[in-house]
């Protein structure tokens, strides 16, 4: 940065110094020419008008020259041919020469040039005498432009390594003092520290920079939001592959066995028949897990239309079928569901809901408990006085696979896929489920319609 901004100074300045040297060199030349020219004038001023054509001699010439300070004189006729000239005798027609064509129209002319006899840069003043009787021509050696911009160049390059040991010096001290303040920011910003601009110049980039750090945060935030979803998402993969495996072992496991022991005719009778009941009974149970499984995963992907289902009459039916098992354990059923209640679904997601919740009141509830059934047009809820749920297990009890009691679990086709059915169920209508609960007191599940 340093560097750039030293080359860049140099660069500038050593062309601004160049140009201002070349327009300088200039501006003397094109004053130096008018001093030049007014010199001669007044040169011209102090010849003696009187003198006739025959007086202009070479003396005269050199006499007029010596009085001149040794300048150039040259007397010209009314043709402007050559008279005598006191440092070129060469007998050549004077009368293309610009100054000589401009005496001759208006009077006097001026011109500087290199001298095409002497090869000498010379400024050349000529008047015209006695109404263009003759022309008399004063000339002085002089610098071109290109003299004049040769001998300022010692100066011009003093000046040059000037400027470099200058721009070497301001860079130095100026880039400290300027870069201090980025060089900071730079380094909150590497720190991820909140960074404040010191200076009002800086307060855009600063700004900038913060957002960028929060912009970085927040990504980074993001992705071990991601990872950790990653890694969640990867541990429930790992526990359901090993749930499964656990819930099919019971059932194969038995199968097996009996299967073995009947195949190698070692019960007969009874016992045999008892063997088969067995396996149909594990064969059964096994079956219903393979459709409780994938009746749980087809939930995501089912997208069939919804339509307005009565639900008041798919409790009262499904109390009426359950009322058998309700009897059995001597629970008393409290029931308060409000007719003609609609909602929008589905008749079998709503039979799942409902069925699952009261079927997980009886069999989790105590002998003789009582179980209460309520419908309203806003919430649906299912409350036992069986042998509840611990707190630690309320944020598990709709996970897969986990049951409270696991002495329960499996009895009735229950393998604690229930409730994450009911959870998976009612989400996806919109609806939300909560559980209150207390240890050896009871559960109350409570559905809310919100749409």
């Amino acid at each position: 940065m340093k560097k750039r901004i030293l080359w860049t100074g140099v660069l500038v300045s050593a062309i601004a110094l160049i140009v201002f040297s070349f327009i300088s060199a200039e501006l003397y030349y094109k004053s130096s020419l008018r001093y030049t020219e007014d010199d001669l004038q007044m040169y011209m001023d102090r010849f003696d008008s009187s003198l006739t054509v025959d007086e202009l001699t070479p003396e005269r010439a050199a006499a007029f020259s010596e009085e001149l300070f040794g300048a150039r004189v040259t007397f010209l006729n009314e043709n402007g041919d050559l008279i005598c000239d006191t440092v070129d005798d060469e007998e050549e027609s004077r009368a293309d020469r610009p100054e000589v064509r401009e005496a001759m129209r208006e009077g006097e002319g001026f011109d500087t040039r290199i001298s095409s006899t002497m090869r000498i840069d010379y400024s050349y003043y000529c008047r015209q005498f006695q109404g263009g009787a003759y022309y008399v021509r004063i000339a002085i050696s002089t610098q071109s432009l290109l003299d004049v911009y040769l001998s300022s160049f010692p100066v011009v390059f003093t000046f040059l390594l000037l400027d470099l040991a200058v721009c070497v010096l301001m860079t130095y001290l100026f880039t400290s003092f300027i870069l201090k303040p980025v060089e900071k920011l730079a380094m909150d910003a590497a720190r991820r520290k909140r960074i404040k601009a010191d200076c009002p110049e800086l307060e855009t980039l600063a700004a900038l920079m913060n957002r960028m750090n929060d912009d970085a945060e927040l990504q980074m935030k993001q992705i071990a939001d991601e990872k950790e979803l990653v890694v969640k998402a990867q541990q429930s993969k790992n526990d359901f592959i090993a749930n499964i495996t656990h819930e099919m072992n019971t059932p194969l496991t038995s199968i097996k066995g009996f299967a073995e022991l009947l195949a190698a005719g070692v019960l007969t009778g009874d016992a045999a028949r008892r063997a088969a009941q067995t396996v149909l009974q594990q064969s059964e149970r096994l079956t219903n897990l393979v459709a409780s499984i994938i009746n749980y995963n087809e939930i995501d992907s089912d997208d069939l239309p919804t339509y307005e289902v009565n639900a008041s009459k798919i409790a009262e039916e499904l109390l009426e079928t359950l009322a058998p098992a309700i009897s059995e354990r001597n629970i008393t059923l409290y029931k308060h569901i409000e007719p003609d209640v609609l909602l929008e679904s589905r008749q079998e997601r709503v039979t799942e809901i409902f069925g699952n919740l009261i079927r997980n009141a009886i069999r989790y509830n105590r002998e003789g408990g009582s179980l209460t059934v309520a419908l309203s047009k806003t919430e649906f809820s299912v409350a036992d006085t069986g042998i509840g749920i611990a707190k630690e297990n309320l944020e598990r009890i709709f996970d897969r696979f986990f049951t409270v009691d696991k002495s329960h679990s499996g009895k009735g086709g229950g393998f604690g896929l229930g409730l994450s059915v009911v959870k998976k169920l009612c989400r996806k209508a919109g609806w939300w489920i909560s559980v209150e609960s207390e240890v050896g007191k009871g559960s109350k599940f409570t559905v809310t319609f919100t749409r």
